[in-house]
């Protein structure tokens, strides 16, 4: 896959529990890079859905013709929140491991923010033109790129979910 394909629809499921000047999120929708809802009813069917609690890790292998969605909220709600997701009709990912990038979380392992999420599986995707577009709207996005860059680059070449998951204890 290369960037000369169409953007993938980015969908951010908003739960307003983040301080609205440090959300990721809000600022994609404001920048029309990310659609954002507030009912998850309005999700798209068939979406990737990245849940860090999913079985499948996420790879190119995956079929993304509907979008990406991401769940914007706090990380002390996340265990809440998710199980309403459980019930939609989506394709739940897991991302692999990856370093945060962002000022809150830097360094941590998989606690990034919604833009280095959408990201990091914009990038395993192939679509890493459209990973930079959105990380380009922040003064720390690079850094994400820069920090993950092998195991991004491994993981956009796996064949699959196997594939990935192996990967990943290369660099655990």
């Amino acid at each position: 896959m290369n960037d000369n394909i169409a953007l993938i629809p980015l969908h951010l499921y908003h739960t307003n529990q983040c301080d609205p000047k440090k959300c990721t999120g809000k600022k994609l929708s404001k920048f029309h890079l990310a659609h954002l809802h507030r009912q998850a009813s309005k999700l798209p069917r068939g979406a990737i859905f990245l849940d860090p609690m999913a079985q499948q890790a996420l790879s190119p292998a995956d079929n993304y013709s509907q979008g990406i969605i991401v769940l914007d909220c706090s990380w002390e709600e996340v265990e809440r929140v998710f199980p309403t997701l459980q019930k939609l009709r989506l394709e739940h990912r897991a991302l692999p491991y990856l370093l945060a990038a962002n000022p809150v979380n830097y360094g941590k392992p998989f606690k990034m923010g919604t833009v280095e999420a959408f990201a990091a599986a914009l990038y395993i995707f192939g679509h890493k033109g459209q990973a930079e577009e959105i990380l380009n709207k922040f003064k720390w996005g690079h850094t994400f790129l820069e920090l993950n860059y092998e195991p991004l680059e491994a993981y956009s070449k796996a064949r699959d979910s196997r594939e990935v998951v192996n990967i990943q204890h290369e660099f655990m």
